[in-house]
């Protein structure tokens, strides 16, 4: 392992937390009474499955090659790959169109009526799947990438821990930016909501580019 292929983990990590960074930043924006705890929790859950989703790829490729030979599985895993993006992009599409809309049509209720986010396990274990489930293609990748199969957890780990950071400070930075908008969180969600839809367009994007 040279000095040379960590840094390469490195930048990996930080690109596929990209996605956690951003919704965690929209959580932080959107969903009331966040505390230090939760804040954590939502980190570790965002970074546990970013780092799950690449070796359930890996794995997957790997699985198919031994059931049905090696072109079988990278047949198999350029057909998940597009699958995965699409899927990404339609969810996030949704999700964000779905906050957008709600937090734009909040701005015109009268104060009564206006329903505050509250935070959900649920929806966070939703969130964190979401945020990860392109990763799926990076396992994908990586199983093509790496000639030791057991380099994949060295992978996983710096990518869970890069996500955990990330996912931390988007939290930290979205309470900053809630206590400039005085607590107006239907401007907050309409930021979150044109977030996640630019992430739909940049997950296609960055498949199609090579960004």
């Amino acid at each position: 392992m040279t000095f040379q292929i960590l840094i390469q983990i490195f930048f990996l990590g930080i690109g596929l937390s990209m996605d956690a960074f951003s919704v965690a930043l929209v959580d932080g924006l959107t969903i009331k009474g966040i505390t230090k705890g939760k804040m954590f929790f939502i980190a570790i859950l965002f970074g546990f499955m970013q780092a799950l989703m690449p070796l359930i790829g890996f794995w997957l490729v790997e699985l198919i090659e031994v059931v049905a030979g090696v072109e079988a599985g990278a047949k198999a895993g350029h057909i998940a790959t597009l699958v995965v993006v699409w899927l990404a992009f339609a969810l996030l599409l949704f999700v964000g169109g779905k906050m957008l809309f709600e937090s734009i049509k909040g701005l015109t209720n009268p104060p009564e009526e206006k329903i505050e986010k509250e935070f959900s396990y649920k929806n966070i274990f939703l969130y964190s799947v979401l945020t990860a489930i392109d990763a799926l293609a990076a396992g994908v990748a990586l199983h093509t990438g790496l000639s030791n199969n057991y380099t994949v957890f060295l992978h996983v780990s710096i990518i869970l821990v890069i996500t955990f950071i990330l996912s931390l400070i988007g939290l930290l930075l979205a309470k900053q930016i809630i206590k400039f908008l005085k607590g107006k969180y239907e401007i907050a969600g309409i930021i979150g909501g044109s977030i996640l839809i630019l992430l739909a367009i940049w997950v296609v994007l960055s498949h199609y580019l090579g960004i």
